[in-house]
C-alpha cells in the first residue's frame, strides 16, 4: 500500500484576491513588506563649511569645486577629509527654504536636471526647487514614510527601533555578532546579510528617556518620504530624508485626512483633474528644550505636505462612486434573477444550482449596510471587535465606518467568511502581524 505524500513543508502566503502562493528564496522579505526601489535622493537642506574650515583656502576651493561639479555633500566631505585631515567635521547642515537636487545623488544624473528644469524656480538665488508635485504608490502612509529612531556608526547603523507585531512595544535592535565556524578562526558565510537581534544591555526595549545614546544626541528620529514625481519618467521612487518630528507629524495628519475623505485611498492623483500632493517648505517657529531645560523657539524651514484639492469635490466624487457601486449591485441582482428564471422548468420551481451564489455587499433588504449591520455580523462570528477594528482601518482606511462604500466592503467580507469564523480570525491576525512587522 502506497504511503500518502508528506505535506509540503514550505509555508504558504495568501495574497489578497488571489490564490495561495508559495514564497520564493529571494521574493519573501523578512517582514513580508514590499520595498520600493529608489532612483535618487532629494535633500531637505544644504551643508556649508564651518567657520574654521572656511578660513582654510584649500578647504574652500574643494567645497566650491564640489558644488560646481554637482557632487553630493557626502562626496565633498570625503574629499575634505582626505585633503584636510586636521579639520574635524568640516561641514555643518544649514536650514534653507529650498530642496537640494544634485546630479551625484541620482544613479541617472539626468534626472536631477529634469526635475529642476520642470519644477525649479528662480527667486533671486538661481534656479532652485522650492515646491514640486508628488504622488504616492500605496495607500499605507507607513509604507511611504518609513521612520525610526537610529544610532549610526562610522559604516552602518548600530541600533534602531522596531515595533512588536502587536504594536504595543518598541524594541531596540542591533546586528547579531557574525558567527564563527567550529575552529573559531573563520567567520560563517551569511545568507541574506547580518541578522537583527534585540539589544542585550537594555533588555531590547527602546526607551529614549533612559537611553545613553539618545541623551547624548547620538540616537535620533530619522525618516523619509518615498514618492514619484509627475512628468519625470522613472520606475523607481525618489526619496526625501528628514529628521524633523514636526514635518513627519504634520505629514501623518495630512495623510489621515486625505485617506478619510477618499475612502482610505492615498495612492495616485487626488481627483479626476489629476491634482497631486505637493512638497514645499514653510517657515515656522519650532519649540525645543535647551541644555538648561528651558523652552526655546527658533525659526526653521519645515517640510510641508500639501493636498491642494477642493474637499467638496472629493466628497462628491466619493458619492458618485457609491452610486455606481449600488447601481452595479442592482444590475447584478437583476441579471442573476433573470438567469434563475431562465433555468426554471415550466410547471416546476427553479432547478437547484450546485455553485453557491456570491454574497452581496448589501443587507437582506437590498440597502447599504449600517455600522450596526457590520458589528452585528462580526459579533455573530465571534471575532474580537477591537482586533478586527484595527484590521478594518488598515484594510479599508480609517474612514471606512463613515463611508457607505467602506461599510459595504466590510459587510461583504464578513458575509463571505460567515461559515469559517476561525479561518477568518486567522486571516485578520496574519494581516495585522504583517502590517506591524
Amino acid at each position: 500500500m502506497a504511503s500518502s505524500p508528506s505535506p509540503d513543508p514550505r509555508p504558504a502566503v495568501v495574497l489578497h484576491g488571489g490564490p495561495v502562493a508559495l514564497p520564493t528564496l529571494l521574493g519573501n522579505g523578512t517582514n513580508g513588506t514590499p520595498r520600493l526601489p529608489t532612483g535618487g535622493k532629494i535633500r531637505a537642506g544644504i551643508k556649508v563649511l564651518t567657520r574654521r574650515a572656511a578660513e582654510v583656502p584649500r578647504a574652500q576651493a574643494i567645497y566650491d569645486q564640489g558644488l560646481n561639479q554637482g557632487q553630493s555633500f557626502d562626496q565633498i566631505e570625503r574629499a575634505l577629509a582626505e585633503a584636510c585631515p586636521e579639520l574635524k567635521s568640516p561641514l555643518v547642515p544649514r536650514n534653507v527654504p529650498w530642496f537640494t537636487v544634485r546630479a551625484q545623488d541620482f544613479p541617472n544624473p539626468e534626472l536631477a536636471t529634469q526635475i529642476l528644469d520642470l519644477h525649479g524656480e528662480d527667486r533671486g538665488e538661481g534656479r532652485r526647487l522650492y515646491r514640486f508635485p508628488v504622488v504616492f504608490p500605496t495607500d499605507r502612509w507607513q509604507s511611504v514614510m518609513p521612520h525610526e529612531l537610529a544610532t549610526w556608526g562610522a559604516q552602518d547603523k548600530r541600533f534602531w527601533s522596531e515595533y512588536s507585531t502587536d504594536g504595543r512595544w518598541r524594541h531596540c535592535m542591533t546586528h547579531a555578532p557574525v558567527p564563527v565556524d567550529a575552529t573559531g578562526r573563520r567567520t560563517v558565510r551569511l545568507f541574506g546579510g547580518r541578522k537583527a537581534i534585540p539589544r542585550e544591555d537594555n533588555g531590547g526595549l527602546c526607551q529614549p528617556e533612559s537611553c545613553p545614546e539618545y541623551q547624548q544626541r547620538q540616537c535620533n528620529l530619522t525618516g523619509r518620504l518615498l514618492f514619484f514625481i509627475p512628468g519625470i519618467r522613472s520606475i523607481s521612487a525618489f526619496e526625501l530624508h528628514t529628521r524633523s518630528f514636526y514635518a513627519m507629524n504634520a505629514a501623518i495628519r495630512t495623510f489621515e485626512t486625505v485617506a478619510f475623505l477618499r475612502g482610505g485611498r492615498l495612492a495616485g492623483f487626488l481627483d479626476r483633474q489629476g491634482t497631486p500632493f505637493y512638497l514645499t517648505k514653510r517657515l515656522m517657529e519650532v519649540a525645543h528644550i535647551d541644555d538648561h531645560g528651558r523652552p526655546v523657539r527658533v525659526p526653521q524651514w519645515i517640510i510641508e505636505l500639501e493636498a491642494p484639492v477642493d474637499v467638496a469635490t472629493l466628497m462628491r466624487e466619493q458619492d458618485d462612486q457609491d452610486t455606481v457601486l449600488l447601481q452595479a449591485d442592482g444590475a447584478a441582482r437583476v441579471l442573476q434573477g433573470h438567469r434563475k428564471s431562465a433555468s426554471s422548468t415550466p410547471g416546476k420551481g427553479p432547478e437547484s444550482v450546485d455553485e453557491p451564489v456570491a454574497a452581496s455587499d448589501s443587507t437582506a433588504d437590498g440597502m447599504p449596510p449600517t455600522l450596526e449591520h457590520v458589528l452585528g455580523r462580526l459579533a455573530a462570528m465571534g471575532v474580537p471587535a477591537q482586533t478586527w477594528m484595527s484590521y478594518a482601518a488598515t484594510r479599508w482606511g480609517p474612514g471606512w465606518k463613515l463611508n457607505p462604500q467602506g461599510r459595504a466592503r466590510a459587510f461583504g467580507e464578513l458575509e463571505r467568511f460567515r461559515n469559517d469564523p476561525k479561518g477568518y480570525a486567522d486571516k485578520v491576525n496574519a494581516e495585522l502581524q504583517q502590517v506591524a512587522s
